[in-house]
């Protein structure tokens, strides 16, 4: 039985609306939960929302509201942008929830009661556009300024509570070099270029960092308070990691809120923590050092991925062209949340790059991957079917004796082609290579296009249909190669949108419907499961194939070519 697969995202910052980058991420790890559960592997995907920072408090205060009204606002935000981006999460974290705090209270007494957070006097720059301490080191190397705002930092003397992340200094480079090796006890650092930088920046030395801010006369009742001391309250980003523990954690059941969806420690640890590249250092470095010293198993995989950029420029308030979620709405209302999704998916930043996310491209993309490619190419196999067959699937020939199995094979290639799929799916999403995973379904498209083009099946339906077939004459009629090329077409595309499903699950589900081949539990609900795993779904002449004689609909084209005249949606 395969291993579950627990896959999180960063839980976001509730002091502003959600944007592109935030959608990106969590489409990535929605994508690759959808990938893995189409393997048949128990899933688990989390995401959330981050909430008690001190700029929250502030926020709240200049909108005449309390902080927890001001995160609840935004937090719905959240849930309604991942709505719309169509993500299938199992939960979502609020660090303000019940369940959080007192599961994060718990993992911060263990710290402190093994002595791995003490009190001590801290003196330092403090980033206060992102709640975090920064080293001489950092903070000159930005001319005192935030190396994500470059707003300036101050300079901060305060009594905190300090974690011991130097302890951990030796144990990290071990099981980081143990990862690269694919050892057990390690965890990767994707892409590979993230891990150099990480490595790059352990081998300076690590310090102790501060984990808590004293406890102002005035300030607001928001944040946990350290345990046993109510006059230091826990820097945010600490309590934040927890969340990934805390939501499976069940040997740490809170009595004030019950974990919701039963047991879930059988999820630890984490396949893989997606998120961008600049929290990469609080994940691969002090996440997995708090593990270390709560016993925790580390989690497989650290990946961070770049930024969206839009037309070319840097996103920047001072611009006013972030991509937000109406932008992404406009998009989706007028080429589907699929194809969103899917220009998400395959041309975002995942590796060390960042990515554009411009109109003309978008529209490139559109019409090659979706319109011309599955679109197209599913519309064209489904009329010839309607129009040479009367909408049945039509029965395959079998190779003749008298035929080499070898110049079978290259006429009808696809039994072979496909035969892999599924383990090799499988490592792409160990490595959260979602877009070769996605990649390896639309070349299965465009195989079938050019299988197409290479046989020919509207000019052979229009020769006799009793006679002999070119080169296998006295074998196979023109009828039987007809038929053989259509039904070898309409099952390479049932198996291309097997692959295709996790970034397209809404177009995909209605393709299967039109050709009554639908595998899952619910053929209305693309979130509904599948009714086995991709191995067997994918195999050529297994249960699941397509059968000679059932009947399928053409249907309505899947995708409409765009015009790259066209304005981009929202825009006059």
């Amino acid at each position: 039985m395969s291993q579950p697969y627990y896959i999180t995202t960063p839980i976001y910052y509730v002091n502003d609306r959600p944007h592109i980058g935030h959608c990106y991420t969590t489409t990535v790890a929605d994508v690759a939960a959808r990938f893995a559960r189409l393997m048949g592997r128990d899933t688990f995907l989390l995401t959330g929302t981050d909430e008690h920072a001190e700029k929250v408090v502030k926020t709240a205060q200049d909108r005449g509201l309390t902080p927890l009204q001001w995160a609840d606002k935004n937090a719905a935000e959240f849930v309604k942008a991942f709505d719309l981006m169509g993500i299938q999460a199992d939960d979502f974290m609020r660090t303000s929830q019940p369940r959080h705090i007192a599961r994060a209270s718990a993992y911060i007494k263990k710290l402190m009661d093994s002595g791995d957070i003490y009190l001590g006097d801290y003196v330092g720059w403090f980033d206060a556009s992102q709640e975090e301490y920064l080293t001489e080191t950092v903070a000159k190397e930005h001319d005192y300024k935030s190396p994500v705002t470059g707003k300036p930092l101050e300079k901060r003397t305060e009594k905190n509570y300090f974690f011991r992340l130097s302890k951990y200094e030796s144990a990290l480079l071990q099981a980081i070099e143990k990862g690269a090796k694919g050892e057990p006890g390690g965890y990767r650092i994707l892409p590979d270029a993230r891990r150099n930088e990480v490595l790059g920046r352990l081998k300076q030395g690590l310090n102790d960092v501060p984990v808590s801010r004293a406890v102002k006369e005035g300030d607001a009742d928001w944040g946990i308070l350290m345990p046993g001391d109510p006059n230091h309250r826990v820097y945010v980003w600490i309590e934040a990691l927890c969340n990934y523990l805390s939501a499976v954690d069940n040997e740490r059941e809170p009595s004030t809120a019950q974990a919701e969806g039963g047991p879930r420690r059988k999820y630890w640890p984490p396949a893989v923590h997606v998120m961008a590249k600049d929290i990469l250092w609080f994940h691969a470095v002090v996440w997995p050092a708090m593990l270390m010293a709560l016993g925790e198993e580390l989690p497989a995989v650290v990946y961070a991925h770049a930024y969206f950029v839009a037309e070319g420029r840097k996103m920047s308030k001072s611009l006013g062209n972030f991509i937000e979620i109406d932008q992404l709405r406009a998009y989706a209302d007028k080429f589907s949340v699929d194809a969103v999704r899917w220009y998400l998916a395959t041309q975002g930043p995942l590796g060390a790059n960042d990515a554009d996310f411009a109109h003309a491209k978008f529209i490139e993309v559109y019409n090659a991957d979706l319109a011309n490619g599955i679109g197209n190419c599913a519309s064209r196999v489904g009329n010839m079917i309607a129009k040479y067959f009367d909408g049945v699937v039509p029965e395959p020939a079998e190779r003749a004796a008298q035929i080499d199995q070898k110049q079978w094979d290259a006429l009808f290639l696809f039994p072979g082609l496909v035969k892999d799929c599924a383990p090799g799916i499988a490592t792409q999403i160990e490595a959260c290579g979602i877009d070769q995973a996605l990649h390896l379904g639309a070349s299965y498209v465009n195989a079938i296009d050019q299988f197409i083009a290479a046989h020919r099946p509207f000019s052979v339906a229009k020769e006799e249909p009793s006679a002999g077939y070119g080169p296998l004459n006295g074998f196979i009629t023109n009828q039987q190669f007809l038929s053989t090329v259509l039904y070898h077409s309409a099952e390479a595309v049932r198996i291309a949108s097997l692959l295709l499903f996790p970034a397209l699950p809404n177009k995909m589900a209605e393709l299967w419907r039109n050709w009554n081949c639908s595998p899952l539990n619910d053929p209305a609900d693309p979130n509904s499961g599948f009714k086995a795993p991709l191995a067997e779904l994918a195999e050529w002449g297994g249960k699941w194939s397509l059968k000679p004689g059932q009947k399928i609909d053409k249907g309505e084209a899947l995708f409409m070519r765009a015009d790259p005249k066209e304005p981009a949606p929202g825009q006059a």
